[in-house]
């Protein structure tokens, strides 16, 4: 069974399209470009320590061993070139469609409406050429995903048009992005990050306490736009919120729950606190 892990989680499609995050790496040839965890192809860095005396024979030693590095390096490469030119190159279309989503998705969070919007149809028109109405219904999902994560809540249209054709993983998750209560079997659809919000959704109280465990901001954002959606954010999910796209640098979704916060900080009659938002609003607002 295909296992969906999101929009901007590693995505491994039917049909070989492989989607990583926004600021991921798409393995597009034969799995050559595939990195350990330190990003390095198990290779690690080595730096000096405070304190480390800088003699000749410490220069002499640390020479030595960047050399036999050098070496291994190179015989590191040529292992993977050999790998590479043995399996088929990936179609362009995953590779142009990878690229226009990440722009998409980056253009839209930084605010840049016009960007977004010419990246994700470049997007669209790349899974286009294949003929596949579900690859294009799971572009438009991506872009309903960017949009509910910065609070533009709405019908997701251009997924809905290809509804039938899409997969039982997308159906669930384009329920779940529209906060609709899902059964039990939709909800283990869904990436497992959002699989707790999706059940609490089906309870009662709030529906966040388990906004922690998702380590991906983005994903965060979508988890706490659906709770809120469904009127099950509490004030400490929106400051998770406002935090996430804080750090990221995200301006569009900062400024929508930067709104939000300061609505609630005026319903508590918290007017310091809500000039307090309001400078970091103006920060935050492009110029007119």
């Amino acid at each position: 069974m295909l296992r969906y892990l999101s929009p901007f989680d590693k995505l491994r499609t039917r049909g070989g399209f492989d989607k990583l995050g926004p600021f991921d790496k798409l393995r597009t040839r034969g799995g050559c470009d595939k990195l350990s965890p330190n990003g390095s192809h198990g290779l690690r860095r080595t730096f000096r320590t405070a304190g480390q005396p800088r003699d000749e024979d410490s220069r002499l030693h640390l020479n030595l061993h960047l050399g036999r590095i050098a070496q291994v390096v190179a015989a590191h490469v040529l292992v993977l070139l050999a790998a590479c030119a043995g399996g088929p190159p990936a179609p362009d279309w995953q590779a142009n469609a990878k690229g226009a989503i990440d722009d998409a998705v980056t253009a839209h969070l930084a605010g840049d409406s016009r960007a977004a919007t010419r990246a994700f149809e470049r997007a669209r028109a790349e899974v286009a050429r294949t003929g596949r109405p579900e690859l294009v219904a799971r572009v438009e999902l991506m872009r309903c995903a960017a949009m509910v994560a910065s609070l533009q809540f709405g019908p997701c249209e251009g997924f809905e048009k290809h509804r039938g054709d899409a997969a039982a993983p997308e159906r669930a998750y384009a329920d779940y992005l529209a906060a609709r209560p899902l059964s039990p079997d939709d909800v283990a659809q869904l990436p497992p990050a959002h699989r707790g919000v999706a059940a609490a959704l089906a309870g009662s109280g709030t529906a966040t306490a388990g906004l922690p465990e998702i380590a991906d901001p983005l994903s965060r954002l979508i988890a706490v736009a659906v709770a809120f959606q469904a009127g099950r954010a509490d004030t400490a999910a929106v400051a998770q919120a406002v935090d996430s796209a804080s750090a990221q640098g995200w301006r569009r979704p900062l400024l929508g729950w930067l709104r939000v916060q300061q609505g609630l900080a005026q319903r508590a009659g918290d007017a310091a606190q809500v000039q307090r938002l309001q400078r970091r609003i103006d920060l935050v607002q492009p110029a007119p």
